[in-house]
């Protein structure tokens, strides 16, 4: 059966993106997927207190004006959820991931929704899932200590249940851009489309 793949562009460039080129290269490799792309280069609405408050509100006691906070986030989390593999672009900006990204996962990441809480901490309910990450920097060597980007992106998607996860790597692109290239598109054409 083939794969229903969600792609997330995180790149504010919409041409000449590094990040955006590899998913590309990516999504080629799934023939015959079904691919429901985000494009988060506009933004997203950030949280705010009507949104926590919708929130926390049990779905049967929200009122129309917190059910219509919440839609955004519903139907982000639905994409999540129909997916079998995201494909999420990402380019190091200032060592992390991109504003837009960070609005993305906040709107995401809800208790009792795609996550929940237990006794022994808690547990993630999107598991099953595959999510390789495309990673594109300037400077920034992806593993090192100044890459906050990569290692929080495996621990959010690891906490809402998200563990098989894969990195494609094209960092310090400003030296030896042309070898960082080939390498990553190297690491893609190794990739499993299973």
């Amino acid at each position: 059966m083939p794969a229903h793949i969600l792609r997330i562009d995180a790149s504010a460039r919409h041409e000449g993106s590094v990040s955006r080129d590899l998913a590309d290269a990516v999504i080629a490799r799934f023939d015959g997927a079904t691919v429901t792309t985000r494009d988060l280069a506009d933004g997203l609405p950030l949280i705010n207190d009507t949104w926590v408050n919708a929130n926390f509100t049990p779905e049967t006691d929200r009122t129309a004006v917190q059910s219509s906070e919440l839609a955004l986030s519903d139907s982000l989390i639905a994409e999540v959820q129909a997916a079998d593999t995201l494909v999420i672009g990402v380019p190091i900006y200032n060592f992390g991931v991109p504003a837009a990204l960070k609005a993305w996962i906040d709107q995401i990441a809800r208790a009792g929704v795609t996550f929940r809480y237990t006794e022994n901490g808690p547990v993630g309910l999107l598991d099953g899932k595959r999510a390789i990450l495309v990673l594109a920097s300037g400077g920034t060597q992806i593993g090192s200590d100044i890459d906050f980007a990569s290692g929080f992106l495996k621990h959010i998607l690891g906490f809402i249940g998200i563990t098989d996860i894969e990195i494609i790597a094209a960092d310090q692109l400003m030296a030896g851009a042309e070898d960082k290239l080939k390498s990553a598109q190297d690491n893609i054409a190794q990739l499993s489309a299973a």
